[in-house]
């Protein structure tokens, strides 16, 4: 454990963590240790996260990338020369935690591998993200989460029984692996406060995708019975779904179990409802979700989504607006509970983003800085995390081993150049 920086705080602080990964799953892992304060030092080359790429870019900003590399320190290295290697060897020397997500076996042939990485620094935690895992026959596949998605069968399960498997529009998977490798590499850490050594952590895309299917698992074991899609419905449950209002909304209403049913009864005008054998279990109601759906829809339909809401919510049902972006920005619940946040910006002025997830009441996790561009920590890290000299820069720059970001010059025509495009 490193002596915690100043600026940062949150129970993760002290420790380092060296992130050599790309795209989703690797950066938001690290982004959630980050948040709770540990040193994260991302490595990439030359060219960029290619996660830099996705969603708006303002000016050659990337959106996306200033909250999912925000509170760490970036620096860039061309892992294939030895300059570059031996750098992310002294710092992963110095380091608690690697987070990569290169395909299994490509950090061997860098000279980056487990057995060379455990001889050097005994106590280091490795999350080693990937499609299919570190071993089993499709171990060397290529694999996004969408990919794997398919092959856990949840994307057979998403979308409208009438149509083909649809895809959410969100990196659900990849989330969901970073939230796993996260808290796998804190059980990690904790173990070693016992033994005093690391371990691997191998967190597989496909395997989270696969957890979700708990349910489905002992069912077809047992009676081999194949899930199908359900649009918006939850399986033999009635009524969980979405319902349509008179001013062209929808609201979502989950009446899951029989109490709720009982009051969405009375909120609706209803209250023989719940005493009808037809509809007064859970079970009755799954089997009779189609007759259970045109009932709410018939009063949903008469209500605008605001008197819908307001109704349901008075009588403690669990509803919602299918709310947008625009929506979420003018609920104040978001705002009280700090999930957007403002942050200063070098050449934006200001961004927003999304809040620390989740929240801890006496070591908070917190937003220093947004994320820095491409190599603009290579040279606060190499001069005072490793004590390099300027002569170790120049020399290593000339050998094209690390960047250290454009010129001011350089940014400035970048910028120009991007409005121009724009």
């Amino acid at each position: 454990m490193n002596a915690p920086s100043p600026e940062r705080r949150g129970p993760l602080a002290g420790h380092r963590v060296v992130e050599l990964s790309s795209t989703i799953a690797g950066p938001v892992c690290a982004r959630l240790l980050a948040d709770f304060g540990a040193d994260v030092i991302k490595i990439e080359s030359h060219e960029g996260d290619p996660g830099r790429n996705f969603g708006a870019q303002i000016d050659g900003v990337s959106l996306y990338a200033s909250s999912m590399y925000r509170n760490k320190r970036a620096i860039a290295l061309d892992l294939k020369t030895p300059q570059g290697r031996d750098i992310a060897l002294q710092l992963l020397d110095k380091a608690d935690i690697l987070v990569e997500n290169f395909r299994p076996g490509v950090l061997d042939r860098l000279g980056l591998g487990e057995e060379v990485l455990r001889q050097r620094n005994p106590g280091l935690v490795t999350v080693r993200i990937s499609g299919y895992g570190q071993s089993g026959p499709y171990r060397d596949l290529p694999g996004y989460g969408a990919i794997c998605e398919a092959v856990a069968g949840v994307r057979h399960l998403t979308g409208d029984p009438d149509r083909p498997p649809a895809r959410c529009a969100l990196a659900t998977t990849d989330y969901l692996t970073a939230v796993y490798a996260a808290f796998g590499t804190v059980m990690a850490l904790y173990e070693r406060t016992r033994s005093g050594i690391g371990q691997m952590i191998d967190v597989a895309l496909y395997e989270s995708a696969f957890s979700q299917m708990e349910e489905a698992v002992p069912t077809y074991a047992r009676t081999g019975y194949v899930p199908k899609r359900q649009g918006s419905r939850l399986m033999n449950t009635a009524p969980n779904s979405l319902y349509p209002t008179q001013d062209g909304h929808w609201v979502l209403i989950a009446a899951n179990n029989d109490a709720i049913f009982r009051r969405l009864a009375n909120a609706m005008g209803h209250p023989e409802w719940a005493t009808d054998p037809r509809y007064a279990t859970q079970r009755a109601r799954g089997e009779r979700v189609e007759e259970i759906d045109g009932l709410v829809t018939a009063w949903s339909s008469q209500q605008t989504a605001d008197d819908a809401v307001r109704i349901l919510m008075e009588a403690e049902v669990p509803t919602s607006r299918v709310n947008t972006i625009a929506d979420i920005f003018e609920d104040q619940h978001y705002r009280a509970r700090e999930m957007l946040l403002k942050m200063p910006h070098p050449t934006l002025g200001e961004v927003t983003m999304t809040g620390v997830v989740p929240k801890l009441s006496r070591t908070p996790g917190e937003v220093t800085k947004v994320g820095s561009g491409i190599g603009e920590d290579t040279r606060d890290v190499l001069l005072n995390d490793l004590g390099m000299s300027e002569a170790d820069l120049t020399r290593l720059e000339a050998a094209r081993a690390i960047w250290c970001g454009p010129s001011p010059a350089e940014s400035a025509h970048a910028g120009a150049s991007q409005a121009a495009f724009g």
